[in-house]
């Protein structure tokens, strides 16, 4: 226990140690240059998010098994950690349909939803997601997600928009559907049950969902969730809940959330790893994304994903001590956040602030808000995560791309979440070593007047030499693809036939090389000396040269068989001087003394 206290304290301690102070409170730097018309802005992009913030909230509370009153919990202590701490200005975070699903999902089997048991367990996975990301920021891990490729995004979050309508249909329909394993069976039941439906809760869902589109397309500063839960509410109150027969919110717990210690124990924390390991990395993924799409439509500041990391792993941790889900940063809400003005995190602030106000002196007004109306939120938000567009592109641009997304949904669909986003991060590191074994490796010619070399495939004019053969290698040359360099070569020597004298290797887009790169480097220098063809290197970057030296290959090789570049290497070997080209000691600088 002692060893564990001490290593996270020298992480913490060397990750402070290199950071400023305005570096770990982004908030800092964004005050310093904010004029008066900056505080208007994020004040009314502040109440804009949070008039936003309240049903979706509520909404997605529910989605995540939880009482409603938790999703206005989460628009508390985890927006005002992120707003001081986050280096998005715009981004909102706060309760989101996909983490909620990725929670139902995980949680559910270990405890009944909307249980006492339940909520403990969903606020202690908040606390170890956040610990996770905390500590690959801190680790400067951010890089990882860089992994999970686009597509299979695009696959996951399709399926689990289709499994979040799906568990919407209890609401939308008004009647009690079992639990299910899979979300196809959830679907079955509904439909095959549909004549015990309760059609005012449909009217009312479907009324809902029609009112919020028309309001969208009138303008989307009006907050069509907002007003369909005021009349709604109004709806029922005035007619009478016994008169509807529809499902209530009923009631909401009034006041902040107390100040509550998560539940630790290491038995719980081993059964949910599975689920932390699945919210934090869709969550990471999700919110810097969200964050760079926001960001580059600004230029005065910069994403840090590492900082991201940090930022979002306090407002969980910070969270779980007041009763908050897992949140995450929300698409609809940091765009809607970002076209109100939101200048700074003061606009998180203000939405918080708005948000403890509602729990304060609003939640008695929830009391006949019908869960249909809750649940035509849910359905119209996730209309957005279905990529039809992007799917059609993959298919038409990058076939194998396109494979993985389908792979991914129909994985998430069939069996699950968790089982989902495994597969998608297995394809995405399968993917990135079959094409990092097999990097592209071109034959050069020069093309007619001009001391330029370029792929003979692509265009016909270039000539090649009989004698000389030149070839350019497009990635790193490491292990994983020593293999596939050495060959490539040979065959390419042995398809130029007899006459070969001079084997010329463009390295100007090798940018890195380990040992065993080296070794193959080696063995092809060896291969070609038998066959009595020379090897020239053009084009080696300075840290790929360094290495080379300081492993002994380039006394192998003789100093004057590399050059700058391949028209060099050329000249020099048929011994034409053509005013300078000949050998120059600059081809083989190095920083190694």
């Amino acid at each position: 226990m002692l060893l564990k206290h001490l290593f996270l304290k020298n992480i913490i301690f060397f990750y402070f140690r290199t950071m400023k102070l305005k570096s770990f409170f982004p908030i800092l730097e964004s005050l310093s240059t904010h004029t008066a018309a900056d505080w208007r802005k994020d004040l009314i992009a502040g109440i804009t998010v949070a008039v936003m913030l309240v049903p979706q909230g509520m909404a997605y509370a529910m989605l995540a098994g939880m009482p409603p009153i938790y999703g206005l919990y989460t628009g508390l202590i985890p927006l005002f950690l992120y707003a001081i701490m986050g280096t998005s200005r715009q981004m909102s975070i706060g309760p989101v349909a996909v983490s909620s699903l990725l929670v139902l999902a995980g949680v559910s089997q270990l405890a009944e939803p909307f249980s006492s048991e339940y909520v403990v367990l969903v606020i202690m996975t908040g606390l170890l997601v956040g610990t996770a990301q905390l500590l690959m920021g801190f680790l400067r891990l951010g890089f990882l997600v860089n992994f999970i490729s686009h597509p299979v995004i695009v696959g996951f979050t399709s399926a689990a928009a289709m499994i979040i309508a799906i568990s919407q249909l209890k609401d939308f329909f008004g009647i009690k559907i079992p639990r299910f394993s899979h979300s196809y069976e959830t679907a079955q039941y509904a439909f095959q049950h549909i004549a015990e439906a309760n059609w005012v809760s449909v009217a009312i869902c479907l009324g809902g969902i029609i009112i919020m589109l028309i309001l969208r397309k009138i303008s989307r500063a009006i907050p069509g969730a907002l007003l369909v839960v005021i009349l709604s509410t109004i709806m029922v109150y005035v007619l009478g809940e016994d008169k509807l027969g529809v499902d209530l919110v009923k009631e909401v717990p009034k006041g902040l959330p107390a100040f509550q210690m998560p539940m630790m124990d290491w038995k719980t924390i081993m059964i949910l790893l599975p689920v932390v390991f699945t919210v934090t990395v869709i969550e990471i993924v999700e919110s810097i994304s969200i964050a760079k799409v926001i960001q580059s439509k600004h230029g005065d500041y910069q994403i840090r994903p590492n900082q991201e990391l940090v930022a979002l792993g306090v407002s969980k941790i910070g969270g779980s001590f007041f009763q908050a889900i897992p949140s995450s940063g929300s698409f609809t809400r940091s765009a809607v956040n970002n076209e109100a003005g939101a200048q700074s995190g003061v606009a998180s602030i203000v939405t918080g602030v708005i948000i403890a106000l509602t729990l304060l002196f609003l939640t008695p007004l929830f009391y006949f808000l019908p869960k249909a109306i809750l649940a035509s939120i849910i359905l119209l938000s996730v209309k957005s995560l279905f990529e039809w567009e992007e799917a059609v592109h993959l298919w038409n641009k990058h076939r194998q791309d396109f494979y993985m997304m389908l792979t991914t949904f129909f994985v998430t669909l069939g069996f699950g979440i968790e089982q989902g986003v495994m597969a998608g991060v297995v394809l995405s590191i399968l993917m990135v070593l079959y094409r990092s074994s097999k990097p592209h490796m071109v034959v050069l010619g020069k093309l007619p007047d001009s001391i330029n070399y370029r792929n003979v495939d692509r265009f016909d004019t270039v000539k090649q030499a009989e004698d000389i053969l030149v070839v350019r290698f497009d990635d790193q040359l490491y292990f994983g693809n020593a293999s596939h360099f050495q060959d490539t070569i040979q065959e390419f020597v042995v398809e130029k036939g007899e006459d070969l004298r001079l084997f010329v290797l463009d390295a100007s887009s090798i940018h890195s090389i380990d040992s065993t790169g080296i070794h193959a480097l080696e063995e092809v220098f060896k291969y070609l000396n038998a066959r009595n063809v020379q090897l020239y290197v053009s084009g080696m970057i300075g840290p790929v040269r360094d290495k080379v030296i300081q492993c002994g290959l380039m006394k192998l090789m003789g100093g004057e068989s590399h050059f700058l570049n391949v028209h060099q290497a050329v000249v020099y070997f048929q011994g034409l001087d053509e005013g300078g080209n000949d050998w120059s000691a600059d081809a083989i600088q190095t920083n190694v003394l």
